[in-house]
């Protein structure tokens, strides 16, 4: 047992109520692997809030409570999780000339992308990839490697041009080879 009260103490609620937390959490998913880490999750909430967190008998039914929040936002985290994934079947009802991950045609696209990403300045790369891949704004992405956004703007302006052009160019080598990397790929 740690030696500071506080933990201690917070142990002791743990050992005393995890079983019940757990039934609870239990008979309201579907997963037991999900019901362990909402349990983890309501622990967490309560070590945050252990200077709020109600003491004695009051304690229980306050994780309860805790307990029921948590769920509530798993609850809609999987509704989330729902809709991105019914748009991403849309998506790709759509666009049949899309392939999954795996396909030898996806491996292609996304070597003749990394291959012409590597042909960029090192800033370069960094600004198209944060802003691409990692969704950040142009500022975002030029206080992430140092510069100013108007700077950021330009170098990235251009880096997207010449980005374009290796990708297509590559496309182009390919097709005259007989296979395909989908030069139609958007290079924001």
């Amino acid at each position: 047992m740690t030696g500071r009260p506080e933990a201690q103490e917070f142990e002791a609620l743990y050992r005393r109520t995890r079983l019940d937390v757990l039934n609870y959490l239990l008979r309201r998913t579907t997963d037991r692997e999900d019901a362990a880490d909402l349990l983890a999750e309501v622990y967490v909430v309560a070590w945050r809030r252990r200077d709020t967190r109600p003491i004695g008998d009051q304690a229980r039914p306050w994780l309860f409570g805790v307990a029921r929040y948590v769920l509530a936002e798993h609850a809609r985290g999987q509704v989330r999780r729902r809709e991105a994934a019914d748009g991403l079947r849309a998506l790709l009802a759509e666009c049949p000339d899309l392939v999954t991950p795996n396909d030898p045609a996806h491996e292609r696209r996304e070597a003749a992308l990394r291959s012409a990403l590597a042909t960029l300045p090192e800033l370069d790369q960094e600004l198209v990839t944060l802003t691409t891949w990692d969704g950040l704004s142009t500022a975002d992405a030029a206080a992430v490697v140092g510069i100013s956004a108007g700077g950021a703007r330009v170098r990235l302006h251009r880096a997207r041009s010449r980005l374009r052009a290796r990708y297509e160019e590559a496309g182009r080598e390919a097709r005259s080879e007989g296979t395909s990397v989908c030069p139609s790929i958007a290079i924001r």
